[in-house]
């Protein structure tokens, strides 16, 4: 069985066991969360939501708070001798799924 959620603006496929890395969320790791924006759930018989499946919802446990990958802000201005170097590395939190509720 499988989920379609809707995390954060974004759309994730979700099985019981799986880890799933989302937009950093304001919870403590170890902590449960539970995703109730389901879209689709998937398996012998699918349900569609319209726009959500109702009484749907899928069960994790937070895994902990990552770092994504470092990217480079640079601007220059062209014969102004003038430039600005920033880096950002952007914050995400990993759910680990721990059952679909249909």
């Amino acid at each position: 069985m499988y989920a379609i959620v809707l995390a954060g603006g974004k759309q994730y496929k979700v099985q019981e066991g799986a880890t799933i890395t989302v937009d950093l969320l304001k919870t403590e790791a170890g902590a449960e969360y539970v995703l109730d924006k389901v879209l689709l759930i998937g398996g012998p018989e699918v349900k569609v939501g319209e726009p959500y499946v109702s009484g749907a919802a899928v069960t994790c446990e937070v895994a902990g708070h990552v770092k994504g990958k470092k990217i480079v802000v640079f601007h220059k201005r062209r014969r102004q001798d003038s430039h600005k170097k920033q880096g950002h590395r952007q914050g995400y939190t990993q759910l680990r799924v721990k059952s679909i509720q249909a």
